[in-house]
């Protein structure tokens, strides 16, 4: 339906196929301009999971209920709620599940000459889904020894599978949540993405200066020369802008830790996975696919630098160090560590050996020992026998028996070869041929092999173990991380230096510490929440004093409480011999601010504690009040400044409006609970609860009392002033001021919704 420029001449779209455009003509109209459509920044996983959230709360239910949402909460016309639900119930009618936020829908067809295409179809969003293609493009490829055609979007990810496949497993969908992180990286500058994000970077760090500063450079110039740039950029590993497009790729475009998360749920099956194979695509893959079309029409115009990328070794320390990646030390447990490590060397029960040929597999696992180490890990019945069995080996040519780092240790006679190449061990005579010959790679064997036994260590562990110089063996430690063979980080709690480990057995320590972590939080009974949250919130606290009182007040800041039980029931059961002089003393002496949050009823309202220095951050703004004798008093505090109760009357008086005490009082109280007018103490506050419960707040004597009042009044000296008594109710004593001077300088959001964030967990 739409109208487009075409040529000199406007055209209407009446359909549009998977080979052909129909257009008519229509002249006359105007028309849009055809354009290329850029890359969006794809949907966030949070926006993803409340679609899919919606999605599966519509098929819950019936289609009256779900129309009625759809109508009352989202805004939708009937035709708009209809079209809606009948989209979801196409889908379901042919891939018999509806992808939600718990459930991921594989659907597998074929396309209109036969191939077969595979659609994940999930809402999660391109944010996960681009890294997820991206690994599976790197285990497809290396499975199927070809290049796999896969595009992803905010609703999914479609794949052709090649012709020779006629399957694609569910199981090779997923990935292990510890090392799909590593695997995207690996994959990262080999993608197109890489390339063209490259291209951007390095003009942005004007690494591609145009030849006329007044002209602007063709683009397919531009990616010549990137090309060119990233060829030789990528022979230097710690180059800063292959560093930076790997950090804009990693943290702008893909979302990591929502794709890590995704994969853990998939496996502990918090999300379900539903395989299905279709006749022809369903209604949520022809979405996909019309994206398909749109990317590989002209793909094969596509410039080669953003085809084909250089394979880059990036350099990891830097790359983490910029992309901020998290450190272990904080996470692993120090107790958890030296278990994995107690199981690994054999030193526990079940493990240890007890006969000769176990003896042996010691040998063969952990290295050379020295008698007093095998005789540790040997069961205690049998620890007389050690001897023995150590000396049986030997005479069978199945061990040795050498000199390392200043000690007698027995070796497996396999590693003969590896400790004369690497250590310069001198070997005892009689071997067999097969014992001696050089291996490729000797400290590496023996550097590895020490990683599978140990937890994370330092270089100069293993030069110790070896009686060698540290500097070779950080080299081979270091060329092994490079070729992916051992990890380096920041492990053990309490570390100082950058340790290494092995990949298998860092999963096998994270495991633990996980397990230790998801038994400290397990579900408690009603009960013991019922038992922990008073005495978190110190109920019964024995304390005494104005300091003990502060403390409650630390905790209680910001929180509207009620006026009517805030002293008589929040205050008192938090500390012993609660004193209201108490809170007037911290109120009058500036420390601690009272403001009001809300009336509740007539006289009673919800009142904020917070420390004077705090107030900023955890007192909202208050809404002004209408009305013409609360604008007086408004001004008449902005003006002058803190005022008592007869300046409050005059500035009524003054400006021509009813100045009787219930008027002005009730305006002065319409200030306080809107949170724009507070007290140096809380006497007034205290008066009009107890005036309401006496039953005469606010009740002015009669005209007899007010006769009597006044002549003693005059006895004892008090002033009357243009007519107005220097008096007044007693809910309107003390000194008023306004709350906006205690909440300036306004904090931005961000800090003042942490503030209370913090306020919350305390």
């Amino acid at each position: 339906g739409e109208t487009f420029l075409l040529g000199a001449t406007t055209g209407r779209i009446v359909e549009i196929t998977f080979e052909r455009v129909v257009v008519t003509p229509a002249p006359g109209e105007l028309g849009k301009m055809p354009f290329w459509h850029g890359d969006g920044p794809g949907r966030p996983i949070e926006r993803g999971r409340a679609v899919g959230s919606l999605v599966r709360e519509l098929r819950s239910g019936g289609n009256d209920a779900a129309e009625a949402r759809l109508r009352q909460r989202c805004g939708l016309d009937e035709t708009a709620a209809d079209n809606l639900l009948a989209y979801l119930d196409d889908q379901a009618a042919a891939t018999g599940a509806v992808p939600d936020d718990r459930t991921v829908v594989v659907e597998r067809f074929r396309d209109e000459i036969g191939d077969w295409r595979v659609c994940v179809l999930t809402p999660f969003g391109a944010q996960v889904h681009a890294p997820w293609g991206v690994a599976l493009q790197a285990r497809l490829r290396e499975a199927w020894g070809t290049e796999v055609d896969l595009m992803w979007g905010d609703d999914g990810i479609v794949m052709r599978l090649p012709e020779a496949v006629d399957e694609l497993v569910v199981d090779d969908l997923l990935f292990d949540p510890d090392e799909v992180r590593d695997l995207v990286v690996a994959r990262l500058p080999e993608t197109s993405m890489f390339a063209s994000r490259f291209r951007e970077c390095a003009a942005r760090a004007l690494l591609l200066p145009r030849r006329r500063p007044d002209q602007r450079t063709p683009l397919w110039q531009q990616r010549q020369r990137a090309a060119d740039l990233l060829s030789v950029a990528a022979k230097y590993p710690s180059f800063p802008v292959l560093l930076e497009t790997t950090r804009e790729c990693l943290n702008d475009v893909f979302d990591l830790p929502a794709l890590v998360e995704l994969m853990a749920d998939l496996r502990n099956r918090r999300v379900r996975v539903v395989a299905v194979d279709t006749a022809q695509a369903s209604p949520f893959a022809q979405s996909l696919l019309f994206s398909w079309i749109a990317v590989y029409m002209y793909e094969g115009d596509a410039p080669l630098a953003e085809r084909r990328a250089a394979a880059l070794a990036l350099d990891r320390d830097l790359l983490r160090d910029l992309l901020g990646a998290e450190e272990l030390r904080e996470l692993l447990d120090a107790g958890v560590i030296a278990d994995v490590e107690l199981e690994l060397q054999r030193l526990v029960s079940g493990s240890q050996a007890r006969d000769v040929d176990e003896a042996h597999d010691l040998l063969r696992v952990l290295g050379p020992l020295t008698l007093d180490e095998v005789v540790a890990r040997t069961a205690p019945s049998e620890a007389e026998r050690v001897s023995g069995w150590l000396r049986a080996l030997v005479e069978q040519r199945r061990a040795i028996e050498v000199r390392l780092a200043g000690l007698d240790v027995v070796a497996d006679a396999a590693d003969a070869a590896r400790l004369r190449d690497a250590v310069g061990t001198a070997l005892p005579v009689g071997l067999p041929a097969s014992a001696t010959e050089p291996v490729d790679d000797p400290l590496g064997d023996l550097c590895v092999r020490y990683a599978r036994t140990h937890g994370p260590f330092l270089a100069r562990d293993i030069a110790r173990w070896l009686g060698i110089g540290e500097s070779p063996v950080a080299a081979r430690l270091a060329s092994l991380v490079t070729e992916g063979r051992l990890l380096r980080g920041e492990f053990r709690p309490g570390g100082a230096d950058r340790e290494f480990c092995d990949a298998e057995v860092l999963r096998r320590i994270r495991r633990r510490c996980l397990a230790a972590l998801r038994q400290e939080v397990e579900p408690v009974p009603p009960e013991a929440l019922a038992r922990f949250l008073p005495q978190w919130q110190g109920v019964g606290g024995r304390r005494r004093g104005v300091d003990a009182l502060a403390d409650v007040v630390a905790q209680l800041q910001g929180a509207p409480v009620a006026a009517s039980v805030l002293e008589a029931d929040v205050l008192c059961c938090r500390m012993a011999g609660y004193k209201p002089a108490d809170l007037d003393q911290l109120c009058t002496s500036g420390e601690i601010v009272w403001v009001g949050a809300g009336a509740l009823g007539a006289v009673d309202g919800r009142v904020r504690l917070a420390f004077r220095d705090q107030a900023a951050l955890l007192v909202p703004a208050a809404e002004p009040c209408d009305g013409a004798v609360h604008d007086a008093l408004r001004n008449r505090l902005r003006d002058r400044g803190a005022s008592f109760w007869p300046d409050l009357v005059a500035a009524a008086q003054a400006a021509s409006l009813p100045y009787d005490a219930e008027t002005v009082l009730a305006a002065l109280w319409d200030l306080v609970w809107a949170g724009e007018v507070t007290n140096d103490s809380l006497a007034p506050l205290r008066a009009r609860i107890a005036g309401h419960r006496s039953g005469g707040a606010g009740r002015q004597p009669s005209r007899a009392g007010r006769t009597s009042s006044r002549a003693g009044r005059s006895r004892r000296g008090r002033l009357r002033l243009g007519g107005l008594s220097a008096t007044g109710p007693p809910s309107a004593a003390g000194r008023w001021s306004l709350v906006e001077p205690l909440l300036s300088p306004q904090p931005a959001p961000t800090e003042s919704a942490l503030a209370r964030a913090h306020q919350l967990l305390d």
